[in-house]
């Protein structure tokens, strides 16, 4: 293979790899079954042999954990089943040592009914009643949506504390706080502070589109929330230049590319309509859906970046598509009802494509081919399954398997019962699925993952450059370009199980494939099935 061109500098996370992990799922140090923040840094060296760049950690806050920390109960501190502030620390300093970034989760928009925020506030006459959202007529602000369909019926709960109702977008335990006092706008930004001193690289600010309530409106997006988000923005860029804000926004784009602002809000906002139309594309072997939410999405600041994935620790939301789209959906990819949560599916990427190690890799390889920084589930780089029987969404959140052992290697105390089951469904359990098996195994899909990833580190125009449609006389294949001033890559990816020979339409002559499909003449190339590659232009020698 010929070696390419050196790398340019840009914006540390529009090239980076993010791995999501939640830290009670990864490794357990002390023995009670529990992930902590010392078993997480034991095992930095994996995650940086890896080859990804940043780590996005899910809240380690004190919570009842109803909502798998979600519900936080304290801002400032660490619940002590995963470790102390020292072990943060700790484990921050030595990711930074590895080259490796890390972001934090931060719950902006709710507490827990646990905070002792929401305990002074629900008490007679108390001076914090207006940190959160009152009201005697739950008729109120009716246009607004339930979220979470399966278990509420209205987003307002009674408090026999307070003698109110109060609001909550999200579960019924997890108080919204009320953004129009100033009080609560200037607690968030010391929050913000508190961690971004402790040394995170930026925080993952959750459920951003909710945070004020207007008469009228469906409390989604208003200008009140753009507006705290840049006064946020610019605290950051004033005290912690080269950290970040990543907004999670599950919206159509042309109401998440305003959270970018005019480059003065969030630097990362998630493209969640793209995920579920990868899915559907590659079950109707049509690459139709993707390619037309991708030219649906508006621009974006050249400061700023998408964030896009294939699955995290949340069902696999079907939120932003359409009736039909969703009913397709659950028909193919959810078979059991059970397999349902809320408006998604909660399963695994490995069991969504049977365990098809030739449709996991595409769909891996498209995702590292998107306009924005891809974002890795723990477990998905060695195909690990799901209990989707569990409650709620915890069957896609069990112990990493790092082993063949019955206790997968997960915990310091291999007889220590874990925080959720270890998966045993046939085919996916530690005698199947582990990192120690498959890094030993060159042909592994851990180790074609690895592969995988440090190309597309010499290729930085996946982060940075444009997206072009480059038609195919095929609608089972997926082909555009990445272009940027310096690089230019031919994405073709054959959504089909039988293979293809397709004309792309344009000159190929001066490209080169570097995972060896055949460019059978000028314009043509011929894929396997499920197969892809990127065609990249080189420099002359």
């Amino acid at each position: 293979m010929r070696t390419l061109p050196p790398v340019t500098k840009v914006p540390w996370f529009k090239t980076a790899v993010f791995y999501e992990v939640p830290v009670y799922a990864f490794a357990d140090s002390n023995g009670d079954g529990v992930g902590d923040f010392a078993g997480l840094t034991e095992r930095l060296d994996y995650l940086q042999w890896l080859g990804v760049d940043c780590l996005w950690v899910l809240p380690f806050f004190p919570s009842p954990l109803r909502d798998g920390g979600y519900d936080v109960s304290d801002f400032t501190s660490v619940d002590p089943r995963y470790g102390t502030l020292d072990d943060v620390q700790r484990f921050i300093e030595a990711a930074h040592q590895r080259g490796l970034r890390v972001i934090s989760d931060m719950i902006v928009n709710h507490t827990s009914d646990a905070h002792p925020w929401f305990q002074a506030a629900r008490q007679p006459d108390s001076p914090m009643k207006d940190w959160y959202v009152w009201s005697d007529d739950i008729a109120q602000w009716s246009e607004a949506r339930v979220i979470f369909i399966d278990t509420h019926d209205s987003n307002w709960s009674w408090d026999p504390v307070a003698g109110r109702y109060f609001w909550h977008r999200f579960f019924d335990h997890q108080p919204d706080l009320n953004f129009d006092n100033p009080e609560v706008r200037e607690a968030i930004k010391d929050v913000v502070r508190f961690w971004l001193d402790i040394g995170f690289d930026g925080l993952r600010l959750d459920a951003v589109p909710y945070l004020f309530e207007r008469d009228g409106t469906n409390g989604e997006n208003l200008p009140e929330t753009h507006a705290y988000l840049k006064e946020l923005r610019a605290m950051v860029d004033d005290e912690y230049p080269d950290k970040i804000l990543l907004a999670e926004a599950n919206q159509w784009p042309v109401d998440v590319v305003p959270y970018f602002g005019d480059g003065d809000e969030c630097h990362m906002a998630f493209n969640f309509p793209v995920m579920p139309r990868l899915y559907m594309a590659v079950a109707q072997q049509d690459a139709s859906s993707v390619i037309d939410i991708l030219q649906q999405t508006p621009a974006i600041p050249e400061s700023a970046q998408w964030g896009v994935f294939l699955r995290n620790h949340d069902e696999l939301t079907l939120e932003m598509v359409s009736d039909t789209d969703r009913e397709y959906m659950y028909a193919r990819y959810a078979p059991d009802p059970a397999m349902k949560k809320n408006v998604g599916i909660r399963r695994r990427l490995a069991p969504l494509m049977d365990n098809d190690r030739q449709r996991i890799e595409l769909l891996i390889g498209i995702l590292l081919s998107l306009p924005g920084s891809p974002i890795l589930y723990y477990g998905d780089e060695i195909g690990m399954g799901d209990i989707y029987l569990l409650n709620d969404r915890d069957g896609v959140r069990t112990p990493m398997q790092w082993d063949d052992s019955p206790g997968a290697g997960f915990s310091a105390d291999p007889s220590a019962p874990t925080y959720l089951p270890i998966v045993d469904m046939p085919g996916y359990g530690p005698a199947d699925v582990n990192v120690v098996g498959q890094q030993m195994d060159p042909h592994s899909l851990l180790s074609w993952v690895r592969e995988i990833l440090a190309l597309r580190q010499r290729l930085p125009v996946m982060g940075t450059g444009d997206f072009v449609h480059a038609p195919a006389d095929n609608p089972a294949v997926l082909s555009f370009e990445r272009t940027d001033e310096s690089q230019r890559v031919l994405v073709v990816a054959n959504l089909s199980a039988s293979p293809v020979t397709v004309n792309l339409k344009r000159r190929l002559e001066t490209l080169t494939a570097m995972r060896g499909v055949a460019i059978t003449d000028l314009e043509t190339v011929s894929l396997p099935s499920y197969g892809f590659d990127w065609l990249v232009e080189l420099p002359p020698e």
